[in-house]
């Protein structure tokens, strides 16, 4: 399995920054813009890039792709690109733009049967699904949607099983409690993930500190790992990361 590492660039108000813990209320901001933030990554030999508007998804209703296709012409980067993509006119929306792969997540969690009829009508390649989790006190993992702002009452394990059998290909998983906060990705969350649904090609996301937590989620069986603060804060280089 191709494993493929993903920098990301959360986006809001044109800026990028990084959330902790997915809380609007607690944001860093960089100096990069993300345009020259991608071209770099790109000239360090990145091949993808994941791509957040966090405006957009609480709300709803993707507005970088002006942004994405300056990205695409200017760097020849694929972009896998979301927040705020709420039904199939976004996702074509996108792909129009010159987004490689949709991030599909409040819909993907609360109407699987629609999202898999955006599996047929796209393919398998061109969506991934966010599936972004919050333990509970009983030990499940529930998963929140709107900008990981409001509840959906679904659990991790019932909506993996709302897909099997379905053409989905590619998962993003993110534990919303190490989101932003260099404590580490949850391997065993990914592990339990893999045993589950061990034909997914599973994207970790959350808590990586630097080059060993890259390459234990690649042992951990994903095939790719999404990094925003370690590479922003360069607690990982671009050029080790690639190396795993």
């Amino acid at each position: 399995m191709t494993f493929t590492v993903l920098p990301a660039i959360d986006v809001r108000d044109g800026r990028v920054v990084r959330l902790r813990q997915g809380d609007y209320a607690q944001e860093t901001r960089y100096a990069a813009d993300p345009l020259e933030l991608a071209t770099r990554f790109a000239a360090a030999g990145v091949q993808w890039l994941h791509l957040v508007d966090l405006d957009s998804a609480r709300a709803g209703g993707f507005t970088l792709q002006p942004l994405v296709r300056r990205i695409v012409a200017e760097s020849g980067l694929n972009v896998q690109a979301g927040g705020g993509v709420r039904s199939a006119d976004d996702v074509a929306d996108l792909l129009e733009a010159g987004v490689a792969r949709v991030v599909v997540g409040t819909v993907a969690v609360r109407a699987p049967d629609e999202v898999s009829g955006w599996l047929t009508r796209f393919g398998a390649e061109r969506l991934t699904i966010a599936l972004d989790a919050r333990q509970h006190e009983d030990g499940t993992w529930r998963l929140p949607v709107a900008g990981w702002t409001e509840a959906s009452g679904r659990s991790l394990g019932d909506v993996l099983a709302a897909y099997a059998g379905l053409p989905l290909r590619h998962v993003l998983c993110t534990d919303i409690a190490r989101d932003g906060m260099l404590s580490g990705p949850n391997l065993e969350l990914y592990r339990a993930i893999r045993m589950l649904a061990p034909d997914l090609e599973l994207q970790a996301s959350g808590g990586v500190r630097g080059i060993a937590d890259v390459i234990a989620a690649r042992t951990a069986g994903c095939a790719g790992v999404v990094l925003g603060r370690a590479l922003l804060e360069e607690r990982v280089g671009v050029a080790e990361a690639l190396a795993c």
